[in-house]
């Protein structure tokens, strides 16, 4: 009788015959609709994962796209052709993903260069480090570890290897430029969506304008971040006497739209030179001059900006980032707030019982939005107004 009545119980917990059984109390069938959510998320994910090469690409391009099109609005307005608009928009869409690929590509090949030239240095350094492990008692696997971080061919390994991922990343947008393109051409199209389904989608509307308007805050919040760093380290990179100090701002700038972890990534190529040119102690005044400023502007207050400027909370947008590099590679770890702006417009904003888990990812709106089913209340009078 228990195996009739749990098969005939569906997803949310009511029997089909209307009979009540063990299996169709409230708890089962929020379990076993929560299963099932669970199921099709991993099965999504799985998709998109195996699909990672091709989306990530496209959405960069789409993030691209939204980020420019607001320039075809003032062009418009002096009576250029839609046309003319859209090729506008496209040429500095891909004139900002060939610099920020020409830009890695520089450092990445400057960083080479300068570690192939100062090889002999990198060995005395190893060889040090060697010797004063050794004499702490920290011999074998500690001083084989310390050679192998600090041998010449692995830095120049690991950099190159991760240069070259951004830019094939950067580089595949190529690869599909017609769907750019496209995108660029439909935003047009979409511009007179609120005039011609204003009264019938105007909640999808008003949805998908929080979404791009975010995603540019998002990205403005970054690049204002990013100069300010990027200008104090190459001012305090040069005043220390490292090697290429104006590379190592640009770098400290692109490694910003990486949030939370990036100013590591621009930390290591500076450090090492660093440790080259002056020994440990320039290696450690790097190392603090990037804590004070890097950690402070873009771990401690940055993110608060970010967080009020999209409306994330802190622990949503720092597991973002390992989040989506997982899922779609490292594209992921730069449009991961995009991704996950996009994810709650789609699966949470449409869902008025998902306000709560709205408000918990950092929506501060739901506090303004009525309470669904709620009864609405008495409208204030005259006298109560202070106006």
């Amino acid at each position: 009788m228990v195996v009739v009545v749990a098969t005939e119980v569906r997803v949310d917990g009511r029997s089909d015959g209307g009979a009540a059984g063990p299996t169709g109390a409230p708890g089962a069938g929020h379990a076993r609709r929560t299963l099932v959510v669970l199921a099709a998320v991993v099965v999504v994910l799985a998709g998109i994962w195996a699909a990672r090469d091709l989306l990530g690409p496209l959405a960069l391009g789409a993030v691209i796209v939204v980020i420019v099109h607001p320039l075809r609005f003032p062009l418009e307005r002096r009576g250029w052709p839609s046309w003319a608009a859209t090729t506008v928009v496209v040429v500095v869409g891909w004139l900002v993903i060939l610099t920020i690929a020409g830009l890695i590509a520089f450092a990445v090949a400057r960083f080479a260069v300068m570690v192939g030239d100062y090889t002999d240095e990198l060995g005395s350094v190893v060889d040090d480090a060697s010797q004063r492990l050794a004499g702490l008692g920290l011999e074998g696997t500690a001083a084989d570890a310390a050679s192998a971080a600090l041998d010449p061919a692995r830095l120049v390994g690991m950099v190159t290897s991760l240069g070259s991922s951004a830019v094939s990343v950067l580089g595949a947008l190529f690869v599909v430029f017609a769907y750019v393109l496209f995108m660029a051409a439909d935003g047009a199209r979409y511009a007179s969506a609120s005039r011609l389904f204003g009264d019938e989608r105007g909640p999808a509307l008003t949805r998908v304008a929080r979404f791009t308007s975010g995603v540019r805050r998002y990205y403005v919040v970054n690049a204002t971040f990013g100069a300010v760093v990027a200008v104090l380290d190459g001012i305090a990179l040069a005043m220390l006497g490292i090697p290429a100090p104006v590379v190592w701002a640009i770098l400290a700038f692109v490694t910003n739209f990486v949030p939370n972890v990036g100013f590591v990534l621009g930390l290591i190529p500076p450090a090492v030179l660093a440790l080259v040119v002056g020994g440990w102690p320039l290696m450690l005044a790097v190392i603090a001059v990037y804590c004070v400023v890097n950690v402070v502007l873009q771990v401690l207050v940055q993110p608060k900006f970010v967080c009020d400027a999209v409306d994330l909370s802190l622990t949503l947008s720092f597991v973002s980032v390992a989040f989506w590099s997982f899922v779609i590679g490292p594209i992921g770890a730069v449009l991961c707030i995009p991704l996950t702006l996009l994810v709650r417009a789609l699966v949470l904003e449409p869902d008025p019982s998902t306000r709560w888990l709205r408000w918990l990812s950092g929506d501060r709106s739901v506090v303004r939005e009525p309470t669904p089913g709620a009864a609405p209340g008495p409208a204030p009078s005259a006298a109560a107004d202070p106006a």
